[in-house]
């Protein structure tokens, strides 16, 4: 509702200022009063209009006041202030259209959007830290398509890089496993990726002990990178092992892909040797004959200051090394020409996944499946990455814009996050050792290579177990339940299961999200699964006390809606009274706003403050209000219709931010 009156509102300004006073604004600033007594928009241009017409901002804004036409749906325009323009809108009108639940007008666009999210190494369990990468990357891409633009998901897999080679060098020199036997472990282990995940940090402490060590790892990654030899075929193995493990985890946040590039195939279909020829042809990388990177190709860093005298430059990026093996960066160069349909090749494509829900995940082959959906050519990508991979990023894409791709370089999103680290209580609940003064520190960071770490599926199993805990507390029939528990229906244990799940998923999801993208998280059990506060069990807590309060009143949220539809509640929200309770229907009418809002700055977190925001008011409303006690039956409907049209709200917020709604809880 708020976007299509805001349109409306700026499209009449824009109008009269043009034939009127043949003035062109190019934005016109939307703002909101104060106080919901002084309208819902608040208009500024006056004060930019005050030099152009030498006039004061308040003078300017009484004469366009005067003149401006009536606006159907809108109220008066009063001048306020030193010259902004408050405009009031029609109520009983505006409740309505927020009633009918009609979608808004979207900024739907006809171009595909690509979404790279989660991009784990294939080489050990998930933890923490990528639940943050995945949670904020798969909610952008439900905005996004609440938003009605054509999204892809991604999830890049580096199955030729380090971390895999480190622990193929882990089964062949640690433990000294065949390719059989490991095949063998494989078939018989449901969490292979646990196995990894010690075994890996096994090799870092390996090499700590002897650095000749490291020399096995160099000759593992050259030989994964050629492909073809048994060292590659056992990389193979454990990556698509772990990638599945990995898919599974992330499925148990409702987090799903629709395609999974590998860089097996960047390589083995030589997307790399296409990319290092032009990037060779345009002079985007040269090869350096002195110093440090001697025998390297290398490329001038992004921002570099411009240098004197003929020296090499030592502070260049490598992008493919002195041994012939191509770095990270190079490869990400060729993917993301690839992305943009800039490279003239395509990858071979096959099912790999099928999600419970029926759901196909493809992933790059050499030799593939003859029908299948197109994924590249996109006109715009979004990376969530972590912040500390911002250099390789904007070397990416200073690459693509050096290559003569301005407009794609200028469609290239580094959706950048920072870490996640525990709380030294949640690490001492999670059953590390604390010493006293790190007990002191607001968080601990975690680290794979040295095992200290949480494992996203241990993460989820605990918070799962600490719902469960709670929901069976609530469910427990005594005398001891409150008035508002009291007459809550029997559930079944699998049901109670079910609505602990619930609630797990939507503590983690919504812990990860209500923090702005460039906010160091401490995680803590305790914080995440409260039920009072800015949590995600608080808001899935409201809709389910708006279900009891249908269930009580012998009735449902969709009867009353359908009841209500077409009947102007414009008395009910006139006054002091009502002006509170329309403060809750204008929250509702944002959400469309706030999807745009969250979608423009790549910040989910607006999303998850306004789901809470909304919990809250509607908290208030029920408080002050005994909905099933009001003996007028008019007022009565109303009521109804405010707590039923909030739920509805409520639920769509949650889901765009991928957490359930459980009936009860």
């Amino acid at each position: 509702m708020y976007r299509h009156f805001q349109r409306r509102l700026v499209e009449h300004v824009r109008s009269f200022l043009k034939q009127k006073h043949q003035l062109e604004l190019e934005t016109i600033v939307v703002e909101q009063p104060p106080s919901l007594d002084l309208g819902e928009f608040a208009l500024p241009f006056a004060f930019e209009l005050a030099r152009k017409l030498r006039k004061a901002p308040r003078k300017i804004a009484e004469e366009i006041v005067a003149e401006m036409p009536h606006l159907e749906g809108f109220g008066n325009f009063d001048v306020a202030g030193g010259g902004y323009i408050n405009v009031g809108v029609d109520r009983g009108a505006a409740a309505s259209m927020v009633l009918s639940g009609a979608p808004e007008d979207a900024a739907g666009e006809a171009e595909r959007i690509l979404v790279e999210h989660t991009s784990i190494n294939p080489n050990k369990a998930a933890h923490i830290g990528h639940l943050r990468n995945a949670i904020l990357g798969d909610t952008f891409v439900r905005l996004l398509r609440a938003g009605r633009r054509q999204v892809a998901v991604q999830n890049y897999i580096d199955n030729t890089g380090v971390q895999v080679a480190d622990v193929v060098v882990g089964f062949v020199h640690l433990e000294k496993k065949s390719k059989a036997e490991i095949a063998v472990l494989i078939a018989g282990d449901a969490k292979f990726d646990y196995y990894c995940w010690d075994l890996y940090a096994r090799v870092s402490q390996w090499y700590a002990a002897d650095k000749a060590n490291k020399g096995a790892r160099l000759d593992t990654l050259h030989a994964i990178e050629q492909g073809g030899n048994e060292l590659a075929e056992i990389a193979e193995m454990i990556s698509t092992a772990v990638l599945r493990r990995h898919l599974e985890t992330m499925d148990r946040l409702g987090i799903e892909y629709d395609f999974l590039p590998r860089e097996s195939e960047i390589l083995h279909l030589h997307f790399w040797a296409a990319a290092f020829e032009v990037l060779k042809q345009k002079k985007v990388l040269y090869f350096e004959e002195h110093g440090k990177n001697k025998g390297c190709w290398v490329m001038t860093r992004p921002g570099a200051a411009e240098r004197e005298g003929d020296g090499p430059d030592e502070d260049a990026k490598v992008i493919v090394r002195s041994n012939g093996t191509v770095g990270y960066v190079g490869k990400d160069i060729a993917y993301h020409l690839w992305k943009f349909g800039l490279l003239g090749r395509d990858f071979g494509y096959r099912r790999f996944y099928r999600y419970p829900n029926g759901n196909d995940v493809w992933i790059s082959a050499e030799q593939g499946e003859a029908e299948h959906p197109h994924f590249g050519g996109v006109a715009a990508t979004y990376n969530v990455i972590d912040a500390r991979q911002s250099e390789p990023q904007e070397t990416v894409k200073e690459a693509i814009r050096l290559l003569g791709h301005e407009e794609m370089a200028a469609r290239f999103t580094h959706f950048s996050y920072e870490m996640v680290a525990l709380t030294p209580r949640c690490a001492m609940e999670l059953g590390y050792q604390v010493s006293p003064e790190d007990q002191q520190k607001a968080h601990l960071e975690v680290s794979g290579r040295k095992g200290f770490g949480v494992k996203a599926d241990d993460l989820i199993d605990k918070l799962i177990a600490a719902a469960q805990a709670e929901v069976d507390k609530r469910h427990a029939r005594d005398e001891s339940a409150d008035e508002e528990d009291a007459d809550l229906p029997s559930i079944d244990a699998a049901e109670r299961q079910r609505i602990a799940t619930q609630i797990a998923v939507g503590a983690l999801r919504y812990f990860m999200l209500k923090f702005t993208r460039p906010t160091v998280i401490a995680f803590d059990f305790r914080e995440a699964l409260k039920f009072e506060g800015e949590t995600g069990p608080y808001l899935q807590y409201a809709v389910a006390r708006i279900n009891n309060i249908f269930r009580k009143g012998g009735t449902t949220a969709e009867a009353v809606l359908k009841d209500a539809a077409g009947k102007s509640f414009g008395e009910h929200l006139s006054g002091e009274a009502g002006t509170e309770i329309w403060g809750l229907w204008l929250r509702a009418g944002q959400t469309s706003q706030v999807v745009e809002q969250s979608i423009a700055t790549s910040e989910p977190a607006y999303i998850a403050k306004h789901a809470f925001q909304l919990a809250q008011e509607f908290s208030s409303f029920y408080r002050n209000h005994k909905i099933l006690r009001e003996p007028d039956a008019g007022r009565k409907l109303f009521l109804l219709a405010t707590a039923a049209m909030v739920r509805r709200e409520l639920m769509r917020v949650l889901d765009v931010m991928g957490i359930g709604s459980p009936q009860v809880m």
